[in-house]
């Protein structure tokens, strides 16, 4: 169903040794393969905050899931269009619940079957059927090109949902002259703990968050309508707007966010592997890297890269070397310093403990310089000093 491609993959950094995602934080709000997704990005070093946006309810006992089924049964379709894995196991496994699985699988063996991708395809032959074809991109855009192609006026499509509807499919099928049968199969709800994902808009709000990944478009929707609920819509918004990452598993998954305007990054192919990739890629390539005191620094999420060696830095610490970092090479006065502390009040001596941490956590304390009644410095290498014109 995610199916167009990025206009543009960064090209891949070389990865230090403490691993790519080292020192980002990334929020992961799937509720199926939560943990698959939340393992992967763990292994290459990141922080990983779940908070499941949504929360999948098979529809076994639905009235509508049966009606469809015995619809279909008393009268074929001529194609049916098999869009995820785990709902076609979960349409057979409900019609055998009912007593309906035989004939079910004996209408599908009949008709032209088509599968999106080889998870689908895994779960049909698993069933004892063979599709009629599947597209090798997963593309239902590819799916809904091969059904135009050959015609389908006047013929009856069942379609497998996968949790929300399919408009653009579904709409244009019936604009060609189609008879749409939708077969829903289970269906997203707001999770039962709110919790999870209240924290997750608390730490995107507050930039303790550096990407948030998305593998559904209910997931992107639901984060976003309980941001509109605590009022913090605007907030989350302009996070995105100014370096937070919004990663999605392709295009459709991304549609409620740019509805907002919100830019996405995507894998050029839709699973969980490619999409850790592109984060891999994505939130080192946004690191800031500076020559300091002959160090080369790389400052990231919640720690710091001193010589590709990962230094954790207190928040206190993180917020003083941002804000020496947007000037680089340039004096920042005590006030400015302290105006980036949260919650530092106006006792400037809160500067001079949060600056003595943070020199420690880098462990060289060269890497920041103290000007007597100024304030304090990067130490940039003489040449990087020369050119932004430190002072």
């Amino acid at each position: 169903m995610d199916d167009d491609l990025p206009d543009h993959v960064p090209a891949p950094l070389p990865a230090p040794p403490c691993g790519p995602l080292a020192g980002f934080t990334v929020g992961v709000t799937a509720a199926r393969r939560a943990d698959e997704l939340g393992a992967l990005l763990e292994r290459r070093g990141a922080a990983v905050l779940h908070a499941p946006a949504l929360r999948i309810v098979p529809l076994a006992d639905d009235a509508k899931l049966l009606a469809a089924t015995e619809q279909l049964i008393g009268r074929a379709p001529d194609v049916v269009v098999a869009t995820t894995a785990i709902g076609f196991r979960g349409w057979v496994e409900a019609a055998e619940g009912w007593g309906l699985g035989g004939a079910l699988l004996e209408r599908l063996g009949s008709v032209e079957l088509l599968a999106r991708g080889p998870k689908v395809k895994g779960a049909v032959r698993a069933a004892g059927l063979t599709e009629r074809w599947s597209p090798a991109s997963e593309s239902m855009a590819e799916v809904l090109d091969r059904l135009l192609e050959e015609g389908v006026e006047g013929r009856r499509i069942a379609v497998q949902l996968h949790g929300e509807p399919l408009p653009g499919f579904v709409e244009a099928l019936r604009a060609a002259g189609a008879e749409v049968v939708g077969v829903p199969v289970y269906r997203w709800l707001p999770p039962r703990d709110i919790g999870p994902v209240d924290r997750l808009l608390d730490a995107a709000v507050a930039r303790g968050v550096d990407a948030v990944t998305f593998t559904s478009a209910p997931a992107a929707a639901s984060l976003l309508a309980r941001a509109e609920e605590r009022g913090v819509l605007g907030e989350l918004l302009g996070a995105f707007g100014h370096g937070l990452v919004a990663a999605c598993v392709g295009p459709v998954t991304a549609v409620p966010l740019q509805a907002y305007g919100v830019e996405t990054v995507q894998p050029v192919r839709f699973r969980l592997g490619p999409l850790v990739q592109v984060l891999c890629q994505e939130l080192p390539g946004r690191a800031r890297r500076l020559p300091v005191a002959g160090r080369l620094l790389e400052i990231r999420g919640h720690a710091v890269l001193v010589d590709g060696e990962l230094r954790a830095v207190p928040p206190a610490g993180m917020a003083l070397l941002r804000a020496l970092a947007r000037r680089p090479g340039w004096v920042v006065s005590r006030g400015e310093l302290l105006r980036a502390l949260p919650g530092a009040g106006r006792d400037e001596h809160a500067v001079e403990t949060a600056m003595a941490r943070l020199r420690v956590s880098l462990g060289a304390a060269k890497l920041v310089q103290t000007v007597v009644k100024r304030g304090y410095r990067l130490a940039l290498d003489a040449a990087t000093d020369a050119k932004y014109g430190g002072g």
